[in-house]
Order: structure tokens, then sequence, then C-alpha cells
């Protein structure tokens, strides 16, 4: 018999014993198996960047034909705990396309002795916005001024101290304008307090001032589970009825203190949350030249889609490195200006692959990624990306490409 050793960076170095045809000067590389909790677009977009570092990405999608559902190597509730334990046997790492898979799923997966990326500790934050709200008022950091309400009473006071107007926010489970509604009277929240009572949650909802802002901005992020850490430039994000509808990267006129004052908030997240993978701030620059947090997400972000064509290294790339902890990427842009264009809604009738050949003829170096998912209105259905050096030109010409798909 002879000996070898299975060897991956951070995870094995495991001795083993082998026929002697074997020859014990090889050694043998383990491939790393990445599970990702969810079959969204997010998780279809890690894929390619999987294929070209050598590592294994096995999905639990919620659904059959999942956006995911090429890599889904199982179907089932994130949020049963016997499935997520079985899916789990199979890999190395978890990892995650949302943040909704419940404290007590990711409790049970630490204790088996699985990776967890970005662990319970980082994602409760993520997961609840008031105790976010908290913590950054823990670290520092510049937000909006906000109070937790039980009762239409509690966000009367806090209304008529703030103007009279403010934005109410459930804590849980809001994304793209969902779960959040501006206010100016607490009869306006009526249906939310009686849901809450009905439902027999003895929880609170959270009532923040009405910025006056002058732009919404993101700043993405990636950090190793030893710190390391790497930051992409800030990027201006244009909101259509409350979804995201383009990215302009990076933002523009934001060279100094801006830039600066967002990746400073990003880095202190990182560090004061112990976050591992990528993540998202987003941004409100105010009239008075403040930058005020308004949400963060711990994964892959809709603001860093950009990267995937305008930057060395992609988001998707980058956090995959970083769950496994690998060395980071560079985050140099590739261009002057890249533009991402959200295609909202899709066509009327038929796919988006239908419209590619007019859009392939017309705009040969657009960048066409589709999430595999029907179309519908309002819906995330795919995004472009185009690059060039004159921002008001590839807006155009993005927003030209993104109204090919619609209609």
């Amino acid at each position: 018999m002879c000996t070898g050793r299975i060897v991956y960076p951070q995870f094995y170095n495991i001795s083993f014993e082998c026929a002697e045809e074997h020859n014990p000067s090889e050694t043998e590389t383990h491939v790393l198996k990445i599970g990702v909790i969810g079959g969204g677009q997010l998780a279809r977009m890690m894929m390619p960047a999987a294929i070209n570092l050598a590592l294994d990405v096995r999905v639990l999608a919620e659904t059959p034909g999942s956006p995911a559902e090429i890599g889904a190597s199982a179907v089932g509730d994130y949020r049963d705990l016997d499935t997520v334990l079985t899916f789990a046997r199979d890999v190395d790492v978890i990892t995650f396309d949302h943040e909704h898979v419940p404290q007590p799923v990711l409790a049970a997966l630490v204790a088996t002795g699985v990776r967890v990326h970005p662990g319970p500790q980082a994602l409760l934050y993520a997961q609840d916005k008031l105790l976010m709200r908290a913590k950054l008022s823990e670290l520092g950091l510049p937000t909006p001024e906000w109070a937790e309400v039980r009762s239409a009473a509690e966000l009367q006071v806090f209304l008529d101290a703030h103007g009279g107007a403010g934005v109410l926010k459930t804590p849980r489970g809001g994304y793209d304008g969902k779960g959040v509604r501006v206010v100016r009277s607490s009869a306006e929240a009526t249906d939310w307090f009686t849901a809450v009572a009905e439902s027999g949650d003895t929880g609170s909802l959270l009532v923040e001032e009405l910025v006056d802002f002058t732009r919404e901005l993101a700043l993405l992020g990636a950090r190793r589970p030893g710190g390391e850490s790497a930051y992409w430039p800030v990027v201006e994000t244009i909101q259509r009825y409350g979804v995201c509808a383009e990215v302009l990267a990076p933002a523009p006129n934001s060279d100094g203190a801006v830039a600066a004052e967002a990746e400073r908030i990003a880095r202190a997240l990182a560090d004061g949350l112990g976050i591992t993978g990528v993540f998202a701030v987003e941004l409100f620059e105010t009239t008075d030249g403040r930058v005020l947090v308004n949400e963060m997400a711990m994964r892959p972000h809709n603001s860093g889609h950009w990267t995937q064509d305008g930057s060395i290294t992609s988001q998707f790339e980058q956090h995959l490195r970083a769950v496994a902890d690998l060395p980071l990427g560079a985050t140099t842009p590739r261009a002057p200006i890249t533009v991402m264009a959200n295609i909202l809604g899709g066509p009327l009738e038929g796919t988006l692959g239908d419209r590619y050949p007019q859009v392939m003829a017309e705009f040969p170096d657009a960048k066409i990624h589709n999430y595999n998912k029907a179309p519908r209105p309002g819906r995330k259905v795919g995004h472009i990306n185009l690059t060039g050096a004159d921002l008001e030109s590839v807006r155009e010409r993005a927003r030209a490409i993104e109204s090919r798909f619609q209609g």
C-alpha cells in the first residue's frame, strides 16, 4: 500500500492509503463543493464563475423550473430543517441566494460542523431591519432617524416629531419596494398593525424619517473569513416604482468625500458584523451632503450586476472566492463607464430569447443576461450591461436596448 494526501486550501489536509498502482508523488485535489440555498437568478449567475474556478456548485431550489435549475441538485423547502441538513451533507460550505433561511436552521447547520458563509450572527442583521438599525447605531454609522413602533399611537408620535411624514417598513421579508410605505398619518398603517395583531405576532414595525436625498448610491464589497476585503467603486442606482431600474458605475461626481465615506461605512459594517462573502450597502446622498445607510444585503446584489462585464472580477466570482476562502480578485473597472439596465416585465408575448436576434444585430456590444423567468409586469427577468466612455450616450443606448425587450 502507498500513501497520499488530499488537499484544498483551508478545508482539507487528509492522509489516505491507496493501491500500489497509485503514484504517491501525485497529489489528488478535492473539488470544493459549495451549496447555494435558493434557486434564483443570483445562484444561476454564480455557475459560470464556479466553472472557471473549478468549484462544484450545488443548488437547493425552492421549486422545479427555478432560474438556477440548471445547477439544482435538490428541490425543497429551505425552511425545513431535515431538507436543508440532507442537502448540506453533500457540500463543504453553504452560502445563499437570499437571506430568508430561518435562524434555527442556520444554527443547526453550524452545529453539525457545516461551514456557513455568511454565518447566522451576520445574517441576523440582514434578516431583521430593526436589529440592523440598532446595530448601525451601535457602530456609530449614519442612518435616517428611526424608531420601533408597536401601535398606531407610537407611530403618530414619531410622525408628529418628523414633519408629519415617515417611511414605514416591515422588519422582515421586504424587498424591491415590498414591505415599505410612505405614511403621513397613523391611519394609513391600520391594516399593517391589524395584520400583525391577527397573526399573533407581538413584533413591531420600523419607521424612519423621510429623507430629503439627492440620489441613491450603493457600494459592494467582499470579505474572506480571515478579514481580507475588497471593494468596488460606489455606484448610483435609479429606481422605478420602488425597483432598481438602472445602475451607473461608477457613480457620477462621486470621487473624493462621497466615495471615501461610502467605503468607510462598508468596511465598518463588514468588520463589525463579521460578514463573509459579497455584501451590498444601499445609501442615500442627502441634500446637505451626508451619506446615510438605507439598506444592506449579505449576498450578491442587483446593484453589482454591472461587475459581470464592467469589472476585472465580477461579484459572483468574488462571492465564491470569499466563501471558499480563496484570495480575492481585483475590482478595477474595465471601462470608464458601465451602465446596467434591468429588464422589468419582459415581452408581452414570447420570451426574451425571441428578441435576441434584433438586439444582437442592432447592439453587438451589449451583454444580455437572461434569468429564465416568465415575463410579468414589474418582474426582473434579466438585465443588460453596456460599457463606454461617455455616460449619457452609454445610458441612452442601454435604455434603448432595454426597451427592445418590452411590449
